[in-house]
């Protein structure tokens, strides 16, 4: 039926469009999280607010990468042996820069840095944070979506500012989260016994708005994301696990595959429909290969909040691994409950 203008009709009144003045940004979630803690100082939400500063840069610069010849090798190699990007160098400064600016934050680990940053000019700047500020940047050429991950800590008291203070378990956490850059920029976050939110950033505002309010992944979903190339090298228990998907018994159907190769994006889908991750260590890798203080804990602390399941592959909850040095590595087996279950039961009949 067509509208006359009167409010008749499905469409509403011409001129009156449904606008939405309720918008939850980002600034605005924190706002109110600070308020419900009545011992806050605000330090840790100008932290935030550096933070998302730094997502938002980034992601704009990864948009104008291939317009501005971003792309491409940097000529160099960062601590962990990978080739650098030259969107690695600049996402890299860019996150020192946010961290010390906002002159909440001691110490910084990130992976494009060997040693732990510490920024003597405030001595009395009460948090760590880790971070890895591109994760896949070996897509970038090709397109696909990569991330910034970080997990943030207090500094205990009186703690001086070393690496020490930081190699912590994922347990001690305040915080952490990722962000995607992907068709949109999408940032989740997480904070310690409390719920996942997700957020996507609206380029009209230049604000991150909140989009996916506590987060939940399904129990079970028959989906599995791990890179079977490394196949020939993995440990029996992971051989017996995956075959156990792919060819079930009798009357059963095989799981999904689904790998990006890009922790973020596989991780992302993961939360929002379900199934596992997994990066376990093997035989040519037998720590593993993601990183434990910005990568495996802070993504280990978003599954758990979020009603899921993450480990090592010695079968550990993640959260409670603790890093030998600060780029220590770790495999992992993450994702809903009830598939991760099923790994540690595999595991377990091979330690009897």
């Amino acid at each position: 039926m067509a509208n006359n203008g009167n409010g008749d009709g499905d469409a509403g009144p011409v001129g009156h469009d449904q606008i939405n003045t309720e918008i939850v940004t980002l600034t605005r979630f924190l706002t109110e999280e600070q308020a419900k803690h009545k011992e806050a100082t605000g330090d840790f939400t100008l932290l935030c607010h550096a933070l998302q500063f730094a997502f938002k840069a980034i992601s704009h610069y990864i948009r104008r990468a291939t317009l501005v010849n971003l792309t491409g090798l940097a000529g160099t190699s960062n601590t962990t042996g990978d080739d650098q990007k030259k969107l690695d160098v600049i996402g890299n400064d860019l996150f020192i820069a946010a961290m010390r600016s906002c002159a909440r934050v001691r110490v910084l680990v990130s992976e494009e840095e060997e040693e732990c940053i510490i920024f003597d000019e405030w001595p009395h700047a009460r948090y760590a944070v880790a971070c890895d500020p591109i994760d896949g940047s070996s897509n970038l050429d090709a397109g696909v979506s990569v991330g910034t991950i970080f997990s943030i800590f207090k500094l205990a008291e009186g703690a001086k500012g070393t690496k020490e203070d930081i190699c912590l378990p994922g347990t001690e956490m305040v915080a952490s989260g990722f962000t995607m850059y992907g068709a949109s920029a999408q940032l989740v976050i997480t904070m310690k016994g409390g719920s996942v939110n997700g957020f996507t950033l609206d380029n009209n505002f230049g604000e991150f708005i909140l989009t996916h309010p506590n987060m939940r992944i399904p129990k079970k979903r028959a989906i599995y994301s791990v890179n079977e190339g490394n196949s020939l090298y993995w440990e029996e228990p992971v051989k017996e696990y995956v075959n156990s998907l792919k060819y079930p018994d009798e009357g059963g159907k095989p799981y999904s595959a689904r790998y990006i190769g890009s922790m973020v994006a596989d991780a992302y889908r993961t939360l929002l429909y379900g199934g596992i991750f997994a990066y376990p260590a093997d035989k040519k890798s037998p720590k593993g290969k993601l990183r434990i203080l910005y990568e495996c804990a802070p993504m280990a602390m978003v599954f758990e909040n979020a009603g899921g399941l993450a480990v090592d592959s010695h079968m550990r909850r993640m959260l409670e691994v603790v890093p030998q040095h600060i780029h220590d590595r770790s495999g992992i087996f993450m994702g809903s409950e009830q598939e991760v279950q099923k790994v540690i039961d595999v595991h377990q009949k091979y330690q009897k």
